[in-house]
């Protein structure tokens, strides 16, 4: 997500704290806020997707084709 956009939900918060939000401003949150947590979940995902771990036996297992991708 850019920054701009971070800049912009952080704005809306104050504003809505301080005076409150007209209905625009408040569907403008509500998307920014959305578009937010979807970016946060893919860029989690991603990195789970990346973790190796090495079992007892020496062998290296990567969780993301173990765990994640079974969901894909």
């Amino acid at each position: 997500m850019k920054e701009e956009k971070i800049k912009r939900i952080n704005e809306l918060a104050r504003k809505s704290k301080a005076e409150g939000l007209t209905e625009a401003e408040k569907k403008e949150q509500a998307e920014l806020r959305r578009e937010f947590i979807e970016s946060f979940r893919s860029n989690l995902k991603s990195q789970l997707d990346n973790i190796d771990i090495q079992e007892k036996d020496g062998s290296i297992t990567n969780l993301g084709e173990k765990y994640g991708k079974k969901a894909n």
